[in-house]
């Protein structure tokens, strides 16, 4: 099946500090392709995967689940941390739960983590019917391109398949459950306007979260896609300075050691 134009992932080789960068449920590796090419730009090591079922056509998706998308971006953290000395995992929506269950199961092999507009929960009603609607509506509305930015748009399915959708519900609750073991210093960059996923959802990773060094962002001018959005460049700028200063840290850190 032919990949969607824009939707190819990319990897970067650089430096010794690696980063993974997940997209969302439903996109590509396109909505988040330009805050991967400016870290790819400062030198740094780049990951940006495309997960199952993505990028081609909507009923390709309907027969993955979760343990498909968190499948690829396990493999490549572990690619990357076997040739890097740190690595971040970064994301957006559902690519920010990925991240945070990474973070979650893999400890010090993961030194940060940046989330924006990270999904955490699943709309109720729908929540309740997908247990049985899945087997009879194949697919709902899609919920691409929520941008406020004139003439940006997000490369992504028109239709959401119910059965990939009973399977990412399944998946925030159990990441819900193992928000406590993120450790890991974070960064939050949530839009203050959002149609797909609440505000809330951050709320919830802030709340339930271990890590002690915790920056929230509140993104003004953005809808959900905000790595295409107004705030993009404020997002790509905190989350490389927020590499930079924990690198820095860390150096120090094997220094004092040593």
């Amino acid at each position: 099946m032919s990949i969607l134009p824009g939707a190819e992932p990319m990897r970067h080789d650089g430096s010794e500090t690696g980063v993974l960068v997940c997209h969302g449920f439903t996109g590509s590796p396109q909505s988040v392709r330009p805050w991967a090419d400016h870290l790819a730009a400062k030198g740094l090591t780049v990951s940006l995967p495309l997960l199952p079922g993505h990028g081609t056509r909507w009923e390709d998706l309907a027969v993955t689940g979760w343990q498909d998308w968190y499948a690829t971006v396990d493999r490549e953290l572990r690619r990357l941390s076997s040739r890097c000395e740190q690595v971040f995992v970064f994301g957006l929506s559902m690519g920010g739960a990925l991240a945070l269950r990474l973070a979650a199961h893999h400890g010090d092999a993961v030194s940060g983590v940046a989330v924006v507009n990270p999904a955490m929960t699943f709309p109720r009603w729908q929540g309740y019917a997908l247990p049985l609607g899945r087997f009879v509506l194949r697919s709902a509305k899609g919920i691409t391109s929520d941008i406020a930015k004139p003439g940006s748009s997000e490369v992504g399915y028109e239709r959401v398949p119910t059965q990939a959708a009973y399977s990412l519900r399944n998946f925030f609750r159990l990441v819900q459950g193992e928000l406590p073991q993120v450790t890991q210093p974070l960064l939050v960059m949530h839009s203050r306007t959002d149609h797909v996923v609440p505000p809330g959802d951050s709320a919830v990773v802030l709340s339930k979260v271990s890590s002690s060094d915790v920056t929230e962002t509140v993104l003004e001018d953005s809808f959900h896609v905000a790595t295409l959005d107004h705030d993009a460049e404020r997002i790509f700028a905190d989350s490389h300075g927020f590499i930079t200063r924990l690198a820095a840290r860390n150096t120090e850190t094997a220094g004092d050691g040593a």
